[in-house]
C-alpha cells in the first residue's frame, strides 16, 4: 500500500486538461482531487475535494481512467513517500475557481512546459492517456 492514496479528476477541454497549483507542499501542477479520508469512498472523496479546491462545482459523466503509482513529489528532498492515485475522467458542472490551498488553475496543453507537472503526472498519467487516445495530442 502506498504512503499517500489520492483521487484525481481528469477534465479535458479543447485538447487541454485542468491542473491546479497549490500554495503548500509542492510547487508543481497537480490534478484536482486529494487524499482519501478514513471511511470515504473514492467518489465521496472526489466530491469533497472538488468543493474544497474548485468551489461550487460538481463532477459529472465520471468514468475510471486508471490507478497510477510513483514517488510523491515534495519540494523537500528529504521527504520520500510513495503515491497511489485513482484517476477519473469527467466534466465539471459549474465554474471552477481556485479555493482553499489552490492558488491557480491552469489549462495544460501540448505546448505547455511538462517540467511543471508532478512526476506521476509527467511519467505515468500523461503518457498513458495519450497512448490510449483519451487525450489527443
Amino acid at each position: 500500500m502506498a504512503d499517500i492514496n489520492k483521487i484525481g479528476l481528469l477534465v479535458i477541454k479543447d485538447g487541454k486538461f485542468l491542473m491546479c497549483r497549490k500554495d503548500n507542499f509542492t510547487s508543481m501542477l497537480i490534478l484536482p482531487g486529494g487524499k482519501i479520508e478514513k471511511g470515504e469512498t473514492h467518489l465521496e472523496c472526489l466530491e469533497r475535494e472538488l468543493r474544497e479546491e474548485l468551489g461550487e462545482v460538481t463532477a459529472i459523466n465520471l468514468k475510471p481512467v486508471g490507478v497510477y503509482h510513483d514517488l510523491a513529489h515534495s519540494d523537500d528532498p528529504g521527504i520520500i513517500k510513495t503515491l497511489e492515485i485513482q484517476v477519473y475522467q469527467g466534466d465539471l458542472s459549474g465554474d471552477p475557481r481556485p479555493c482553499s490551498e489552490i492558488v491557480k488553475l491552469v489549462w495544460f496543453g501540448k505546448t505547455s512546459n511538462r517540467d511543471l507537472l508532478t512526476p506521476i503526472t509527467q511519467n505515468k498519467i500523461l503518457p498513458d492517456i495519450i497512448n490510449r487516445g483519451i487525450l489527443v495530442w
